[in-house]
């Protein structure tokens, strides 16, 4: 079973943005972790600041991979390009949040990507991508 996560902006600083919030640490110290307790599974890992990127690497493993965790950052609640993109492709998306989305900002209770997905996990921290492997499992 090949499982691709894709983090977008801002995502490549864990462990050092706003830690009250998304903890202390790296996504690649947890990337480890989460190939050790899925030994199973290939996964992938991308991290992009740029949308652009993004919908080019939805494009390019969106027809051979088995599912795909997508945290699409900022780009969440604004990013139409990305929903169709999801929309596009043939392998399921599920979305993730390290943070609970509606438990914070009013612009970012609104997901443009949600309904192109296959659900949505949030506020869970980074427990929520074993969850979403568990998931496609």
């Amino acid at each position: 079973m090949q499982i691709a996560i894709i983090n977008g902006p801002n995502l490549n600083l864990l462990g050092k943005r706003e830690p009250g919030i998304y903890g202390n640490e790296s996504f690649e110290s947890y990337f480890e972790k989460l190939k050790a307790q899925y030994p199973e599974v290939q996964l992938t890992y991308f991290q992009s600041n740029i949308e652009g990127e993004m919908i080019n690497h939805l494009h390019e493993i969106g027809f051979s991979f088995d599912g795909i965790l997508l945290n699409a950052g900022g780009y969440t609640h604004t990013s139409v390009a990305l929903r169709d993109a999801i929309s596009a492709i043939k392998t399921p998306v599920l979305e993730i949040h390290i943070s609970n989305i509606h438990a914070r900002e009013e612009f970012r209770h609104k997901s443009m990507i949600a309904p192109a997905c296959v659900g949505s996990i949030c506020g869970l921290g980074m427990k929520g991508y074993a969850l979403g492997i568990a998931y496609f499992l």
